[in-house]
């Protein structure tokens, strides 16, 4: 599904993300973890085209992406869900739907309103309401169902969980686990470790922009170095 290879990103003249590259096949969810400040942000926000990548490649089924914009690299495939950003607050749940909807609309359809507002039932008894009006738990379901309906090959989540309820986070979690099951490809950046390890395949480690360690959840759970060097744990 996608393939990053020696990618570098700039701010400025300040280096982010130094030579980074990994494999992710269809249908698997891959973590991200690391310390404030690794880089994990910029590195999703570049493979969804919202920061330029300085060098390297972005392959999504082999279709080049690095010198994209946001809206090409969306059209092309990947959906960013930002922390409960980019819903329209003015616009109702159902008309934040319905564009979202006419983004992926040229796309072989997977997720169609009625399975969405299925795996989303507090957004279906809310579908009036405006986004604005919406707690931080449903406007952060509400992001996701929008990214869904743009038929995303890859969804890319950062901080899901972030600020939200104990009860609202296990939603999510189980949300996740459910479009893993579905076979839905997906990275996941979590300063909530547990998201991570309950809901991922494998697990990139970040440290100073670059990738130090390619593993698995139970692997990373075990392994005391990785947690205390790497994460603070």
């Amino acid at each position: 599904m996608l393939e990053v290879r020696n990618l570098f990103t700039h701010y400025d003249r300040f280096a982010v993300l130094h030579d980074v590259s990994f494999d992710l096949p269809v249908g698997r969810f891959l973590g991200i973890v690391g310390r404030n400040g690794v880089g994990k942000t910029t590195l999703l926000k570049s493979l969804a085209g919202a920061v330029k990548p300085t060098s390297g490649s972005i392959r999504l089924k082999g279709e080049e992406l690095s010198a994209l914009d946001a809206t090409h690299v969306a059209r092309s495939g990947i959906s960013l869900v930002l922390d409960r950003k980019g819903i329209f607050g003015s616009l109702s749940v159902n008309e934040n739907l319905m564009v979202a909807q006419r983004l992926g609309a040229n796309r072989k359809k997977r997720w169609t309103f009625e399975s969405v507002l299925a795996l989303f039932p507090r957004l279906a008894e809310r579908i009036d309401a405006p986004g604005k009006g919406l707690s931080g738990g449903e406007q952060q379901m509400l992001a996701i169902a929008r990214a869904l309906l743009t038929q995303p090959q890859l969804l890319l989540f950062d901080e899901p969980t972030e600020g939200l309820a104990p009860k609202i986070v296990e939603e999510l979690v189980h949300l996740l686990l459910q479009l893993r099951a579905a076979g839905q490809t997906a990275i996941v950046v979590d300063q909530r470790l547990e998201t991570v390890f309950d809901t991922c395949h494998e697990v990139l480690v970040m440290s100073r922009g670059a990738i130090s360690s390619r593993t698995t959840p139970e692997e990373l759970q075990a392994d005391n170095v990785l947690l205390t060097e790497y994460l603070g744990v």
